[in-house]
């Protein structure tokens, strides 16, 4: 099949502290998330990874980009994609209104793009509603939408994995009373390490519930609570509010950004 005759569309990809998600937009339809950790990745992974089944399988029109990862990984990246299809990639950047969503950030260029791409996806996605948005990753993020599409601020917490490396790598005596021991279980551990893990999961869900609270009292109604992120499925069991994981919504957020884009061309 010759390229003109392949499916076009938009390379969707969101550059994480710790992975990379990527996932075709086409036809008014996102495909399958796929994930992997970048650790120590060269421009020559990018291009096997992402690039390669997608260029055997459509036309690469567009890439468009959400990163926190920083420069180094952002050329490795941006080096790959026009070694591959000719494209440079479009990194969104945050502003004060798009896709849908205003922020109230003081200077809207201080937030996450990650945060307010994840944003404009859930705003879309529940239609009408506030969302409570959480995401979890090396860093836990909890953003505030309401239901007219305003982002009214958020907060960041160490994710459980960064509250567990920080006991380990700032206290000596935790540090010695973690070797071995049970895997967590209850709350109320018996081992330092299941301490160390429970301690650190639960916090994590407290504090979730405590925004989906606060939220209320912000809005004036309970929100729409979606979680994403790697480190979400771990702490589902623990949190008390009613919550919709959505894996990809970051993808979900860019494909809104890319839909708009190609309305207005």
């Amino acid at each position: 099949m010759s390229r003109k005759t392949r499916r076009a569309g938009v390379l969707l990809v969101d550059i994480g502290n710790t992975r990379v998600k990527w996932a075709w937009f086409g036809g008014g339809r996102l495909g399958r998330q796929h994930a992997a950790a970048h650790a120590g990745w060269a421009r020559e992974d990018f291009a096997r990874e992402l690039f390669g089944a997608q260029l055997s399988a459509g036309n690469v029109e567009r890439i468009l980009a959400v990163s926190v990862a920083g420069e180094r990984l952002n050329r490795l990246f941006a080096a790959a994609a026009r070694q591959c299809t000719g494209i440079d990639p479009e990194f969104f950047v945050s502003q004060r209104t798009v896709g849908g969503v205003t922020t109230q950030y003081s200077e809207p260029w201080r937030l996450g793009a990650d945060r307010l791409v994840g944003a404009i996806g859930a705003h879309h996605l529940v239609r009408g509603r506030p969302v409570c948005v959480v995401a979890v990753g090396t860093a836990l993020t909890l953003d505030l939408v309401d239901a007219r599409g305003r982002h009214r601020g958020g907060a960041i917490v160490p994710a459980p994995a960064l509250m567990k490396d920080s006991l380990l790598t700032q206290t000596n005596g935790i540090r010695r009373r973690a070797q071995g021991g049970s895997p967590a279980g209850r709350f109320f551990a018996r081992s330092t390490r299941a301490a160390i893990e429970q301690g650190a999961r639960y916090a994590a869900a407290a504090v979730i519930d405590r925004a989906v609270a606060e939220a209320r009292e912000i809005v004036g109604r309970r929100p729409r609570v979606l979680l994403t992120g790697g480190g979400a499925p771990d702490l589902r069991a623990l949190i008390r509010s009613s919550h919709t994981f959505v894996p990809d919504l970051v993808l979900q957020g860019l494909a809104v950004l890319a839909a708009d884009s190609a309305t207005r061309s």
